[in-house]
């Protein structure tokens, strides 16, 4: 069976620790990817970069696949 999802690693410099609003700019969306460990392994390799900026942080998103 295929799966039809795709994953995203979205994020960047957020304002605040509610995490809710992004630093203008700041913004970064690596994918797709066709599985979820690929999508984990970029967001665990992006995030190791960025291990001293408090705010920054990125977030691994499942999408459903256009055309189903």
């Amino acid at each position: 069976m295929v799966d039809r999802k795709l994953w995203f690693v979205w994020g960047g410099i957020f304002t605040d620790s509610t995490w809710r609003e992004l630093e203008a700019g700041s913004e970064e969306c690596h994918g797709p990817y066709h599985d979820l460990e690929t999508a984990e392994r970029i967001w665990r390799d992006e995030m190791r970069r960025r291990v001293d900026t408090a705010q920054h942080r990125l977030f691994v998103i499942e999408t459903p696949r256009p055309g189903g």
